[in-house]
């Protein structure tokens, strides 16, 4: 449960991720830098955060639908990527910088990413639910069949 917990709020501190400088600041560790479509600027433009992991260190998150992706190849174009995988993102669909948003315009979209968010964690504990109550039942199953 507790990387459930991790997860939960890895997504949570993306609230403050509609500004691109703080996203382009999380590729720190990012493998493609010049000479690459990849690049941590062209990553934060598409609403991408690295989070890596210990086996995949190119995973990117969107901060807003929360599309992972990984595998990144240097001619990968973030955009289109992110379009072709999600084309209904909240954040592919502003059409204005965050700056440029009025109080009510910013809290209609912070409304839909939280719904997301709250989806996957959600799904994420229901999972992992599911998985103890398998374990559970194949547990007492062994147990009877002992008997």
């Amino acid at each position: 449960m507790a990387s459930i917990d991790i997860l939960a709020n890895r997504f949570h501190s993306y609230d403050k991720m509609y500004i691109q400088d703080l996203r382009e600041q999380s590729f720190g560790d990012w493998p493609f830098r010049e000479e690459c479509n990849c690049t941590p600027e062209k990553m934060a433009m598409a609403g991408f955060v690295h989070c890596p992991s210990e086996n995949e260190p190119d995973v990117a998150c969107c901060f807003f639908c929360l599309l992972e992706l990984e595998g990144w190849e240097p001619d990968d174009d973030p955009w289109s990527e992110h379009v072709k995988r999600s084309p209904n993102c909240g954040f592919l669909t502003m059409r204005k910088d965050v700056t440029e948003l009025t109080v009510a315009e910013f809290f209609r979209k912070e409304k839909e990413r939280l719904t997301v968010y709250l989806r996957k964690v959600c799904h994420k504990k229901m999972a992992f639910l599911r998985d103890e109550i398998d374990q559970t039942l194949e547990s007492l199953k062994s147990q009877l069949e002992s008997i």
